[in-house]
């Protein structure tokens, strides 16, 4: 398995992002696609047995598709483009994402610190699934001070969200780096909602490693499962153990740079076999093609709606990272570019009924489709998680979790208004 940057990856030039998303990991030539070519194939041929053993020794090339399929790879190459990263492990679900960023750097014994303002699939992993594999994890209020404290000194991760689903709460991601940085640690940051570097970049901000659902804005369309995860190239694996144990043969020793990247892939797609489709890797990377014409006017009506919704009297607490009422709105000025994200949470009297008379707005469990979602989080995407974190991540029994899509800012206000 390589997760060495490949010579045609990325531009030769420093294109713009809505360049890079269109023209990247294209090549030119008398016959070749525009587009990503589907392949699909489960195994690829070779011509001798040593060629063959080349390649199960060194993994550089293509042998089976649980490790290396063309059309995920040019797909993994435009999303490093994208994140500003060193190399890409494209997987089936941004849950899969998760899994394979936390396990590339923890084993039984470690211990993860993580902002408690998360996705509930998320604080349901942290809080069920790695204790049973031996790694705990302590929840905190998204602060650095709060983060400090909860280091220990077997922390191997401190794991945050760009823009945090529901309550929009902003990382800091250069304290938080530099408090991971000091106790041996590494920096992971859930970007799924920063629209695959579009609205954020994580990696030019000191975090070594981007996690993130690429259901959700990548796709774009709500027809595709999909999840990423990209290293950058300053990491330290010096004061991991998981690298530097064997001497000679550790894992830092024998990979060197790709090490992280080669235990990411190694672990998510070679072990446990998350692997994306082909197909799906297509549908995404054309999704990535219009993100950013999409994310820029979802964000701009996010933002036209929660100001109106925050003057409305039959509406309560409003959440939205773009507004200056926002505890976090400072650091949305630090760290977004191009808009502060699609998605505002908004209380209502009796959600039940709001919900049932909404007639543009659309109820289901997603992000980043081009039609405006809403949902219930405490009775749904929340609602397994125990009570006080569900407030922690800012969900209430009377929180509406809304993803703005496309449509007129004037119908979704007309729509609202009816509904109230």
């Amino acid at each position: 398995m390589t997760d060495t940057p490949r010579p045609d990856a990325h531009p030769a030039e420093p294109w713009s992002y809505e360049t890079t998303a269109v023209q990247s990991s294209i090549p030119r030539g008398l016959g070749q696609t525009i587009g990503f070519p589907i392949h699909a194939a489960a195994a690829f041929q070779f011509d001798t047995l040593e060629e063959a053993q080349s390649e199960f020794q060194y993994n550089t090339g293509l042998s089976y598709a649980r490790l290396q399929n063309p059309t995920v790879r040019a797909l993994e190459d435009r999303l490093t483009t994208l994140e500003g990263g060193a190399a890409t492990v494209a997987v089936a679900s941004g849950q899969a994402a998760t899994l394979t960023a936390i396990l590339s750097v923890c084993r039984a014994g470690d211990h993860v610190v993580s902002a408690s303002s998360l996705f509930g699939g998320t604080t349901g992993m942290l809080g069920n699934i790695l204790p049973l594999m031996g790694i705990t994890a302590t929840l905190v209020e998204n602060t650095p001070d709060a983060v400090r404290a909860a280091m220990q000194p077997n922390t191997r991760l401190v794991w945050a969200e760009m823009i945090s689903n529901p309550a929009g709460d902003i990382a800091d991601i250069r304290a938080f780096a530099d408090i991971a940085h000091a106790h041996g640690a590494l920096l992971a940051i859930d970007n799924t909602c920063g629209g695959v570097g579009f609205l954020a970049r994580p990696l030019a901000h000191g975090a070594d490693i981007v996690s993130q659902s690429l259901t959700k804005w990548a796709g774009g369309h709500g027809s595709v499962l999909g999840g990423a995860v990209t290293v950058g190239t300053g990491h330290d694996l010096t004061r991991n153990p998981i690298y530097t144990d064997g001497g000679e043969q550790s894992i830092l020793n024998v990979r060197g740079d790709a090490a992280l990247a080669w235990r990411q892939r190694w672990f998510g797609a070679h072990q446990l076999g998350m692997t994306l489709a082909p197909h799906s890797a297509f549908l995404i990377a054309q999704g990535l093609e219009t993100l950013a014409l999409r994310l820029e006017r979802e964000s701009a009506t996010a933002l036209g709606l929660a100001q109106w919704l925050e003057a409305h009297p039959r509406v309560g607490k409003v959440s939205y990272p773009g507004l200056p009422s926002h505890p976090h709105h400072h650091l949305a000025q630090t760290y977004l570019r191009g808009g502060q994200g699609a998605v505002l949470t908004f209380e209502v009297p009796d959600p039940s009924a709001f919900l049932s008379r909404v007639r543009v707005l659309r109820i289901a469990p997603n992000l980043g489709d081009v039609r405006t979602l809403v949902v219930h989080p405490w009775t749904t995407t929340h609602a397994r998680v125990p009570e006080a974190a569900r407030h922690a991540a800012g969900v209430t029994p009377l929180t509406i979790r809304m993803s703005v899509g496309v449509e007129a800012l004037t119908d979704l206000k007309a729509d609202i208004e009816q509904a109230l």
